[in-house]
């Protein structure tokens, strides 16, 4: 499957953004996608994750209550709403796919390309 992520930008802190990420290619029924950020000089770290074939979404702590993801089967696209924005969400941020749901970077089986959010005043 291919992944295309998109819908980064630069932001103040408490606005939202919406990332996109559409899947292509093989069918997508059975993959999990899920969102990582990576910041400058940091590793790459969870976000969310969604399936496609529905079940409750999981989130990292530190955006639990700001950021919702959600699916489209019908766009193949997965979005990923970013609420109340804080500097600290400033990173690159990736979108994946796995057969199952993941929470670590080394189980994605592919990667879409990153999109840049800045959050700054």
């Amino acid at each position: 499957v291919q992944l295309q992520a998109s819908g980064g930008g630069s932001v103040q802190p408490g606005d939202s953004l919406r990332l996109s990420c559409t899947a292509s290619g093989r069918t997508v029924s059975s993959y999990a996608v899920a969102w990582f950020r990576q910041a400058p000089g940091e590793e790459r770290e969870f976000v969310a994750v969604i399936t496609w074939r529905g079940g409750v979404p999981y989130y990292a702590d530190s955006v639990k209550g700001r950021f919702t993801i959600s699916r489209d089967n019908a766009k193949n696209t997965v979005y990923l709403q970013m609420n109340d924005l804080k500097s600290e969400d400033t990173a690159v941020y990736y979108c994946g796919s796995a057969p199952r749901v993941v929470y670590a970077p080394a189980d994605v089986h592919a990667w879409g390309q990153g999109t840049l959010v800045t959050v700054s005043s």
